[in-house]
């Protein structure tokens, strides 16, 4: 049995030190400085001689400067599928070609086995009709 405990093993030790340099330190520094821009945006807002009009303003052009960020990734994809089926529509159509004779083969094939299916009954019923039309003239 191994005599070291988990919490002493020492890739459990590097771990727990790149959790904190990696993870959440990182982490505790984002939210410290977010909580610093809330504070100071608000004591500049709302302190002696703040101006709130001009603050709205900055907030709205900092909305408007992610949306237009998102909005030319979002181009970009869009571009890029513009693109990919502009390629695409070059090589479909020797495929759907292709497609169409199998689907037209099929179809004739079919056509022709329910014709050969359908044959003999009409056969049978068209002599039938023969003969009724001859004894019923007599």
């Amino acid at each position: 049995m191994n005599s070291q405990l988990p919490g002493n093993h020492a890739s459990y030790k590097d771990h727990r030190r790149q959790f904190w340099l990696q993870i959440f330190l990182p982490m505790l520094i984002a939210i410290l400085l977010i909580v610093a821009v809330v504070v100071w945006a608000g004591i500049a807002t709302f302190g002696q001689g703040g101006d709130s009009p001009r603050w709205a303003a900055i907030s709205i052009i900092w909305l408007a400067i992610s949306i237009l960020f998102f909005s030319l990734i979002i181009l970009a994809i869009l571009i890029g599928l513009i693109y990919l089926l502009a390629r695409t529509l070059n090589v479909i159509p020797s495929y759907t070609a292709k497609a169409q004779y199998y689907v037209n083969r099929g179809a004739s094939e079919t056509q022709r086995f329910s014709d050969m299916a359908t044959k003999p009954v009409l056969f049978i019923k068209g002599i039938r009709a023969s003969l009724k039309a001859i004894f019923r003239g007599n």
